[in-house]
């Protein structure tokens, strides 16, 4: 009986920082905690930006920075304790308390604030509000026009966004009273009707996101000038089943319908990093060099899709995929 080998693809890694949990404050179901470096100052990073949280274990999982990018001293991150956690957040939420020593990866920017002198607007649902508050901090200190919409049936930010110094800018909509009037996405562009160089940057559930988007591109805000990413993922239904072939590797495994390819991978003995397996960071992606995917992340772009996948949740049309690996 032959064995088979057993292959590793090894994981980018990037430089890991060793921080300290200064101060943490439990908001609702989010915890909010600033870490600081051992000593000196933290890489300088960008609004939009987000880290790699190491939580042991091999328990690794990607949080916006939500404080000020004009300060190196901390990062401050928030988190939602989600009733469905795949174990990121109870993690987060067990081990954070002051004084904890903690590592993080250098920043890094899928989410970026582009340059420009028009007015921006910023929309935030839930969780998702962390990226745009670092955001609503650059455009302020930049002087920029700019109004940040809070839409949340718990908004535990507004407390923290009233006391910040553009507080005049945030519009809280608060969905927690059964007859709140429902968030209306006109409103994105409506302030700015006629403006040119208007940006929208929205970051929140999938259906808020598509709605902004919407209402935006019907006002006659150009598809370039709106911004989204994805907070979490959509539902990955499970499909038939196929094939995949490791190129480089020369191994060729089943992937059944109610299994990532990763998965599949990895009970052959070829391991593939992960990091969120909600196809939302990366980390999973490599080149397709045969077949016809499914993609069911939202980390790729359309040009892109045309020659990788994300391993963790995409499937394939075609009977078999060839990936290099």
């Amino acid at each position: 009986m032959s064995t088979i080998p057993s292959h590793t693809i090894p994981a980018p890694r990037p430089d890991r920082i060793t921080v300290v949990v200064e101060t943490v404050a439990l908001l609702g179901q989010v915890v909010l905690f600033d870490l600081r470096p051992q000593s000196g100052l933290l890489p300088a990073w960008q609004a939009g930006a987000h880290v790699d949280l190491f939580l042991g274990d091999g328990l690794v999982r990607q949080y916006s920075l939500c404080g000020d990018p004009a300060r190196q001293d901390r990062y401050r991150l928030a988190v939602l304790l989600e009733p469905d956690s795949r174990g990121g957040s109870r993690a987060v939420h067990a081990r954070v308390r002051p004084g904890a020593r903690l590592a993080t990866g250098a920043p890094r920017n899928l989410f970026p604030l582009r340059p420009g002198s028009g007015p921006v607007v910023l929309v935030g649902g839930g969780i998702g509000v962390t990226p745009l508050v670092a955001m609503a901090h650059a455009l302020h200190d930049q002087g920029r026009d700019f109004v940040l919409h809070y839409v949340a049936r718990d908004p535990v930010f507004a407390p923290l966004l009233r006391r910040t110094p553009f507080a005049e800018r945030v519009r809280v909509h608060d969905r927690s009273q059964a007859d709140a009037p429902r968030f209306d996405p006109s409103v994105v562009p409506a302030a700015h009707a006629g403006t040119a160089g208007l940006s929208v940057y929205v970051c929140g559930p999938p259906g808020l996101m598509e709605d902004v988007a919407r209402a935006a591109g019907a006002a006659g805000v150009p598809p370039d000038a709106i911004h989204r990413e994805a907070f979490s993922a959509r539902p990955v239904a499970a499909g038939g089943a196929f094939e995949v072939l490791a190129a480089r590797a020369g191994l060729r495994v089943a992937v059944g319908g109610d299994e990532p390819i990763t998965t599949a991978l990895a009970r052959a003995g070829l391991r593939v990093p992960v990091s969120c397996e909600q196809g939302i960071c990366g980390t999973c992606v490599v080149t397709m060099l045969e077949g016809e995917a499914d993609h069911r992340d939202s980390y790729l772009t359309d040009d892109e899709r045309t020659d990788q996948i994300a391993l963790c949740c995409s499937r394939a049309r075609s009977p078999l995929l060839v990936i290099d690996l």
